[in-house]
């Protein structure tokens, strides 16, 4: 192992700490995944309805980003995390106790709203207490959001064969623990706010470069959550199964985002690696199509998946930083918002697709959806040549980033 790697794991006590927290609220992604069925059996709900426990919780996630870099450059990045960590903690406690589908779909909404507090601090408190540079910090983010969408299926199917509350419970436990390392291990330097107008990240969707990302990353993230909010019905596993299944899914798409998609940008561009990976991805939902009455080949579909997945969540991620000048928060935040948004749309719409065409339709609908990514990141990538040619600098994303006052 390089110098350079060894130094990304060589990190201070305040960046593991709010790594914990991103695996803990990364896994509220996955974590229904294995109790759908359990849920619309025990609570009498339609298919739609269930996928609807990812549609409350991504639209909600979505909209809120567009006024978390408000929020936080004005109360603070401590503030704001330990706000978004309070939320789902609250929110979570709610689902366990809720005893119908209805209360749970809007308890996940409020869990979407502190997600999207946590996820859009959390990357630049972590470049303002990392040792290395921005790549590096980037790989640790990644790395816990495939942790954490790993381990919350199977967290979600162990719990969930004793009961579909038991996964709920378990992210009360563990935010708990996330909570708490946080507010005691999280400290920085003291430094002035800068506070970023409330319009910002809309007039940042009107960038051309942004609006390419983002209207790119709409129609990727249906086909993200088609394969994975999706899947657990056709797939017909018992909780443990399902679990299982993503597990391997959230494990390939850490692997591949820590050490494959590095390993591609240190030998072509961005772009480049985006119309490599986009084209595969589609490639493998229409196999997933063809397989989808073959348990082994739907498996096999959904594994390969994840380690595409990885490989274009982190191009994408280190692409909107750099392509504009904008702050990073303001152009994270702009583009997320879209970005969650398109998975919003894709779990309810393949349940309807589903009952209304068959089980195969859902997969083909998404690829369609990635083939429409492409082609935009395609045809509009003179406006992404910043991202192509600009190398990500630790210090100056700092900077840039408001992260407020973190002692």
């Amino acid at each position: 192992m390089s110098a350079t790697n060894e130094a990304v794991w060589r990190q201070p006590m305040q960046v593991w700490a709010v790594l914990f927290a991103c695996v803990v609220a990364f896994m509220g992604i996955g974590l229904v995944d294995p109790i759908l069925p359990a849920i619309a059996d025990s609570l009498h709900a339609t298919p739609v309805q269930t996928e609807l426990l990812f549609t409350s919780y991504l639209v909600v996630t979505g909209l809120a980003m567009l006024v978390t870099s408000w929020i936080s450059s004005r109360i603070g990045a401590k503030a704001t995390l330990l706000w978004g960590l309070a939320l789902i903690f609250i929110f979570a406690l709610l689902c366990a106790v809720s005893g119908s589908v209805d209360a749970i779909i809007g308890f996940r909404a409020g869990w979407g709203l502190g997600n999207a507090l946590f996820i859009s601090t959390s990357l630049a408190t972590i470049v303002g207490a990392t040792a290395g540079t921005a790549g590096s910090t980037i790989i640790l983010y990644e790395a816990a959001l495939g942790l954490g969408i790993a381990i919350g299926p199977l967290l979600g199917g162990l719990l969930g064969e004793v009961s579909w509350r038991g996964p709920f419970f378990g992210v009360v436990v563990l935010m708990a623990i996330a909570l708490i390392a946080v507010s005691t291990l999280l400290r920085g330097p003291k430094s002035e706010r800068r506070p970023i107008p409330f319009s910002a990240p809309f007039r940042a969707l009107r960038v051309p470069a942004i609006a390419v990302l983002a209207t790119a990353a709409f129609f990727y993230n249906i086909g993200f959550f088609v394969l994975l909010a999706f899947s657990p019905f056709p797939l017909g596993f018992g909780a443990m199964g399902i679990g299982f299944t993503f597990f391997g899914w959230g494990i390939s798409l850490a692997i591949t985002s820590v050490w494959v998609a590095p390993l591609m940008l240190r030998r072509m561009r961005r772009t480049t690696a985006l119309l490599i990976a986009l084209p595969l991805l589609t490639i493998d939902l229409i196999v997933a199509a063809f397989f989808v009455d073959s348990a082994a080949g739907l498996v096999t579909a959904i594994i390969v998946g994840g380690l595409i997945l990885g490989v274009i969540n982190t191009i994408l991620t280190e692409t909107v930083m750099e392509a504009t000048s904008l702050p990073r928060t303001v152009a994270s935040s702009s583009y997320s918002a879209v970005r969650f948004l398109g998975g919003a749309a894709a779990p309810p719409t393949a349940a309807l697709l589903w009952h209304a065409y068959g089980a195969a339709v859902p997969y083909l609908f998404a690829a369609a959806s990635v083939l429409l990514a492409t082609a935009t990141i395609a045809l509009g990538r003179r406006a992404l040549r910043r991202a192509d040619g600009h190398e990500t600098d630790a210090e100056e994303l700092a900077e840039a980033v408001a992260i407020g006052d973190a002692a």
